[in-house]
């Protein structure tokens, strides 16, 4: 494989800025706060709509709500950067706290003396004023909680995303080396029967090598793929049965208890019933003296492998890697691992199917 580490897993460890589009919200925010707030406090003493000042006065205060909103979330989003929630919870709350009393208030009482000097009253209001600030103060308070609570749903729902993106880019690298390990698997038992065919029958030898490049060439076709249909696996089961033919000749009987056409409802991960068949002929004594049947039958929506129990007289080299690769495949692929049963004299290897209606 050419690909490396960084081919397979996205850069998922560097920071990523939560963005936050809240241009609606100001456009709302901003003119409903500088038009409410005069209103409930007084501001506008013995002015009637008739007067212009009245009117004027809007546009003075929605102004004001503007620099505090605007001064007050530029400092919130400079706090961010330097203090979290999770790492230090009360530096960030003094901060904030902090930046909007010493912000909000001396603006807005000096915001409030230009009023008055600028509407022609003859003194300055003091409490009114105290009471626009303090009123000032916890609407920011308010935005403020409401910005962080946005921020904070965002952070979680992009740290779901990272850890999805992380799990799946795991999944996928673990898949491609679980794939990666099926040719040499494969190729140690091809070449195993292939050294024995060329001892005692050459003749056999050549055709084995030949069809063992079609069923080489469906392995790397099908590596690729995820799920492939349960047709088009047995097609290639075929294939590699009539190699183990030229090997056993009438000492392996392969027997289908299924209809062909349910084979066009289910998926499989590709070249897993082979590997089913594989392990049962690798490791089982298959001779004319003592001839192996394989059953493979499909039943509620799971492909059964089954054969007798014929231990190897001689030991042979074992890589173990075949049914616990396969199950690994099938965990990642399905959410479901495989099932083997060693019971009365059988053994019996279980693949989950996946209805491709489903």
């Amino acid at each position: 494989m050419s690909s490396t580490g960084k081919d397979i897993y996205p850069d998922l460890n560097t920071p990523q800025e939560v963005q936050l589009n809240d241009k609606l919200i100001r456009l709302i925010g901003i003119p409903f706060f500088g038009i409410s707030i005069p209103n409930l406090t007084g501001i506008f003493g013995t002015l009637t709509y008739r007067d212009y000042r009245y009117w004027m006065g809007y546009i003075f205060f929605i102004v004001l709500a503007a620099m505090i909103w605007q001064g007050n979330r530029y400092l919130m989003f400079s706090t961010r950067k330097r203090f979290t929630w999770f790492d230090k919870p009360i530096e960030k709350l003094i901060l904030l706290f902090m930046n909007n009393i010493f912000y909000t208030t001396p603006l807005t009482i000096a915001w409030l003396c230009l009023w008055y000097r600028w509407a022609g009253f003859s003194f300055i209001h003091w409490n009114t004023i105290l009471i626009v600030a303090l009123v000032n103060v916890i609407c920011v308070l308010f935005v403020i909680h409401v910005y962080e609570t946005v921020f904070m749903v965002k952070e979680q729902q992009s740290e779901q995303v990272k850890n999805a993106e992380l799990s799946r880019a795991k999944a996928e690298a673990e898949l491609e080396a679980l794939k990666n390990q099926i040719d040499p698997h494969f190729m140690f038992n091809s070449l195993n029967s292939l050294s024995y065919l060329i001892g005692t029958a050459p003749d056999k030898a050549k055709l084995f090598t030949e069809n063992l490049a079609e069923v080489y060439r469906y392995i790397l076709s099908q590596k690729e793929q995820t799920l492939v249909v349960l047709e088009d696996e047995f097609i290639f089961m075929d294939t590699y049965a009539a190699l183990l033919k030229l090997r056993f000749g009438e000492a392996l009987n392969i027997q289908k208890n299924f209809s062909s056409a349910i084979t066009k409802e289910f998926l499989i991960p590709p070249i897993s019933a082979f590997v089913a068949l594989e392990n049962a002929v690798k490791h089982n004594e298959i001779s004319e003296r003592m001839p192996l049947q394989v059953c493979i039958s499909i039943h509620d929506g799971m492909l059964r492998i089954k054969n007798k129990i014929q231990p190897k007289r001689s030991i042979q080299h074992s890589s173990k890697i075949g049914l616990k690769n396969l199950d690994d495949r099938f965990r990642i692929i399905t959410g479901k691992g495989i099932y083997t049963a060693n019971e009365q004299e059988t053994f019996t290897v279980t693949l989950p199917l996946i209805p491709i209606n489903a």
